[in-house]
């Protein structure tokens, strides 16, 4: 069973927590270990009259059962004198509670200047002091728990409630705003709408009614959403009788009521009027983001029908957009040199979640591994620089790369990534399309290794808004993602992201603030930063690789993919997979909300019998290396009796010239008088070491040290690496030239 949630430590303060909800509150808290502030001014509930006995009986009641707790008789609007009181009395201030409230219920002509007024001062204007008295302390110690009370009169309106339905919607936007602006300094506030028996809903609600929605059944809400582990922030919630709900607004569709050489009338209006209320495929936004991208999207469909009036009821000045489209396509973007180790494979395989909990991870983890090797995927790492930076400086396009999303990638290998080395990406502008409602930028890139072309990425590059130039919408260029079969998948492989996972992604070289950032990401429109498209498509890409490749990298060939939605950080991203001939198609879903993050994906691979003998080694002349052996064996010739006897091993070694094997020596002296010679052991080997031609001539000419060579990456040990100890003083006797 779970853990129970405690708030040892934790110094809350509930407001108006005489009764009714602010008491159960209260009480809830001091049970599971919390400090408690219990304000109550002791009026009624008209906010008549002032009285001591109500705070002061929960504080009773609090401390009969061992509870910690303190009385505070102020009034909301003297907001710093309740925290004040937290301070005092317990050194800090880490939940508030906003609760305390009155009525002045009136139909609405009969509601009077002091009517509206002092239900705006105690329940918005209270809520704003006491919430900003604490506000520093909690930023400090970057933790804070808020809530905010609403009501369904405040989200829906009710009879005779004019003045208290604003006050309580009023609040819901203060939450929400807090929300945005706290979420950088764990700062979390939400928005209840109880429905609960109280001396409030006395007034609207009969008294069977009353008795049966208890306060009991809201305060485990509350909780919950002040404790530590919980990340809920700026939600709205409807909670009574047992039962919670969450509310998100709705919006229509809507229509489009001008267009080309159209003036917008109100005729126009009431003929799209129906569509204007039509719910079908309503849309949910989430921030104000969200609300007016559908406007920019409104007037790139406008524009893209050619000039328009952009006045309300007449005509006006001419709004046109133009790409000078011969000036872009084919230009060369940006060269972008990349240098890396072994440390930077290892640290985007960690980045797309690859683990030591699993044996198959190993090889693209561990640079001493034998089968060490970069991830397919690794090969947008160098050539992403080389887009991202150069489409900034191109002339002749008005874009604004605030806009600019990352909506599709096209990925081919012609050899394994080396895992050390230099790389050079050259980025050529591929075509520029219209799509309407933005336009798509088709960046081709090559990537090289010397002369060696090594992998080809095409980036589809979206910029919301920028359509509407007249250009075409397709490009015979561009890398097409294929829809899945229609039938369940072949397999299905899911991971959890982490927490952190965005975090550590972005140190193979994606900087964007968006995806570490939250105030950064709630510009964007995101409650929380998100993790990087890229991320997810490694995910992918590796969940395809085991599946259907056993991690055989030279079988990847070529990946396709559309991202469809963002995925949070923490979220579990499962690939469902269908294997249509050498061609795996996949999409990825979020598990937890079931939308689907990554969709249109493929993966080329070869078959494993069509594979190339790649791991035969590669004959090659003149190695410095095949000296030192012929040398050793003539030296050995001589004593091989005597070494057999103290050695008793046979050694391995591939030789290896610009990443890849290029010949095998074996020194036994294990069998018979010894022998040197060149090829696999004919026998087992004991240990195999592997290292670069020049990496051997350092070590045997002591230039390296043996164990320093072993731990930087340059030699790898298989076997039985203790017998490598003897090896060391046949290399320092006889290896000398």
């Amino acid at each position: 069973m779970a853990a129970a949630l405690r708030f040892d430590g934790r110094v809350v303060l509930v407001t108006g927590a005489g009764g009714g909800l602010g008491k159960a509150y209260a009480l809830a808290f001091a049970e599971r270990g919390a400090s408690v502030v219990v304000n109550d001014l002791g009026g009624d509930f008209k906010g008549y009259g002032k009285s001591s006995s109500a705070a002061d009986k929960v504080v009773n009641e609090i401390r009969a059962k061992g509870g910690k707790a303190v009385p505070n008789y102020d009034s909301v609007e003297d907001g710093e004198k309740l925290v004040k009181t937290a301070l005092e009395a317990f050194g800090r201030i880490d939940i508030v509670i906003n609760n305390a409230g009155i009525l002045r219920d009136r139909s609405f002509v009969r509601i009077s200047d002091e009517d509206w007024d002092i239900i705006h001062r105690i329940h918005l204007r209270g809520s704003f002091l006491v919430t900003r008295a604490a506000w520093n302390h909690m930023k400090n110690q970057k933790f804070g728990r808020i809530i905010m009370t609403c009501s369904a009169a405040g989200i829906y309106g009710n009879f005779g409630q004019a003045n208290y339905s604003a006050a309580k919607l009023g609040l819901l936007g203060l939450s929400n705003t807090i929300a945005i602006e706290g979420r950088k300094y764990n700062i979390h506030c939400n928005t209840i709408a109880p429905t609960a028996g109280s001396r409030l809903t006395q007034t609207v609600m009969p008294q069977d009614m009353v008795d049966a929605f208890k306060p009991e059944y809201v305060a485990p809400l509350v909780l919950w959403l002040c404790h530590e582990s919980c990340q809920e922030n700026g939600s709205l919630f409807e909670v009574g009788a047992g039962w919670i709900g969450k509310l998100r607004w709705e919006r229509s569709l809507g229509a489009l009521v001008r267009g080309k050489n159209q003036p917008m009338t109100p005729e126009a209006v009431r003929e799209k009027w129906e569509k204007v209320c039509d719910f079908d495929n309503a849309s949910k936004p989430r921030s104000i983001q969200e609300s007016i991208s559908v406007l920019n999207d409104a007037l790139s469909q406008i524009e893209s029908q050619g000039n328009v009036s952009v006045n309300s009821t007449s005509s006006g000045s001419v709004v046109s957009s133009a790409v000078n489209t011969a000036n872009v396509i084919g230009r060369e973007l940006a060269t972008k040199v990349y240098t890396y180790t072994h440390l930077e494979p290892i640290l985007y395989a960690l980045g797309v979640g690859m683990s030591t909990k699993d044996p198959d991870h190993l090889k693209f983890l561990f640079e001493g591994s034998e089968e060490f090797c970069c991830l397919p995927s690794f090969a947008v790492i160098p050539a992403q620089t080389s887009v991202f930076d150069g489409v900034a400086s191109l002339p002749g396009l008005n874009f604004d790369f605030t806009k600019m999303l990352h909506g599709e990638q096209y990925l081919e290998l012609y050899k394994p990534l080396p895992t050390s080395g230099q790389l050079t990406s050259v980025s050529t502008v591929a075509d520029i399309l219209d799509k309407g409602s933005g336009a798509v930028l088709l960046v081709d890139v090559n990537t090289y290794c010397g002369k060696d072309l090594l992998c080809y990425n095409q980036f589809t590059v979206f910029f919301v808004g920028a359509g509407g130039f007249g250009g075409k919408r397709t490009s015979e260029k561009a890398k097409v993602a294929v829809n899945p079969p229609r039938r369940p998948p072949d397999a299905v492989l899911s991971d959890v992201t982490t927490a952190d996972q965005a975090a550590l992604y972005r140190l193979s070289g994606d900087w964007n603030p968006l995806h570490v950032d939250p105030s950064f990401a709630a510009l964007g429109g995101f409650k929380k930063p998100i993790l990087h498209g890229l991320c997810s498509f490694g995910f992918a890409a590796r969940h395809v690789l085991k599946h259907f490749a056993n991690n055989d990298v030279t079988r990847f060939k070529a990946i396709k993919v559309r991202f469809a939605k963002p995925v949070f950080p923490g979220q579990t991203l499962e690939t469902e997979m269908w294997k249509e001939g050498n061609r795996i198609h996949f999409q990825t879903k979020v598990k937890e909300t079931g939308e689907i993050a990554i969709a249109g994906g493929y993966v080329d691979i070869t078959s494993s019998l069509d594979k190339s003998s790649a791991s035969e080694p590669v004959k090659t002349a003149g190695l410095q290396s095949d000296l030192v052996f012929e040398e050793i064996g003539r030296r050995i010739k001589e004593i091989g009796n005597e070494l057999v006897k103290k050695v008793n091993a046979v050694f391995q070694w591939d030789i290896t010239k610009d990443g890849k094997t290029a010949v095998q020596w074996t020194i036994d002296l294990k069998n018979g008088s010894g022998e040197v010679y060149q090829g696999p052991a004919r026998s087992s080997a004991d240990t195999i070491f592997t290292l670069s031609d020049q990496d051997f001539m350092d070590v045997v000419q002591q230039k390296t040290n043996p164990q320093k060579a072993f731990f930087s990456g340059k030699l790898k040990v298989k076997g039985n690496i203790m017998l490598s100890q003897k090896l060391e003083t046949i290399l320092k006797d006889y290896a000398k030239l």
